[in-house]
């Protein structure tokens, strides 16, 4: 899709609102309000909701995919040759790539991180779908390594952990400014995004490797 002018209005409007509000309760109306264009516009360029749903994501997902896989190809990371990272290495990629995405908006990756747990937590099968067709190389090498470095787990378990992982990430990444504001409040200090990766990754790690839960 070739951004103009009037389809970044567009997206800036519905990733904002989104954000805010969720899917579900977000119409094209309030979108087309705040972006100021008619419901001609969003029909045209892209057809549906569920449709601006996607592209909203594809342009934080676009740069992140690429952003990891030269990632990968700069440490010559590969599962097949053996020279794989390890699951610290790989989040800590990951969490840095994440804070390297271009976006239009100052909070940008934490309105990312905010729509991506509303994925999950809202009845968005389509972009589920989506996402997994379009994005599962990069991401799939990711899980890969999560399995190879949780040989102790069962599937069940090591399915939950993932998922505490990305939702211990997914609200770390999302509430970095208030967060920080808290913080200063309480300490006189500042917190920057890429000491609290520092903090996080290690904690993150140190959870996927607990020994099992003993039945």
């Amino acid at each position: 899709m070739a951004y103009t002018e009037t389809v970044d209005r567009i997206l800036d409007a519905a990733e904002l609102l989104f954000a805010e509000k969720g899917f579900s309760e977000t119409s094209l109306r309030m979108i087309t309000s705040k972006a100021k264009v008619n419901l001609a516009a969003v029909n045209y360029h892209f057809g549906s909701k569920n449709a601006l749903i996607q592209a909203v994501f594809s342009r934080f997902l676009r740069p992140l995919s690429h952003l990891m896989e030269e990632g990968l190809k700069k440490h010559q990371w590969d599962l097949d040759s053996g020279q794989a990272p390890d699951i610290e290495q790989i989040l800590r990629l990951y969490t840095h790539c994440l804070l390297d995405i271009p976006t239009r908006h100052e909070n940008g990756v934490s309105i990312f991180m905010r729509l991506l747990g509303l994925a999950y937590t809202q009845s968005q099968g389509h972009l589920r779908l989506y996402l997994e067709e379009e994005y599962s190389v990069t991401f799939k090498f990711i899980l890969m390594m999560v399995k190879e470095s949780t040989p102790q787990l069962s599937t069940e378990e090591r399915f939950w952990r993932t998922q505490f992982t990305l939702g211990a990430m997914a609200f770390t990444m999302s509430s970095i400014q208030p967060l920080t504001d808290i913080l200063e409040n309480k300490q006189g200090s500042k917190a920057d995004p890429e000491k609290v990766i520092d903090f996080l990754v290690p904690f993150l790690v140190a959870g996927l490797k607990t020994p099992p839960i003993q039945e």
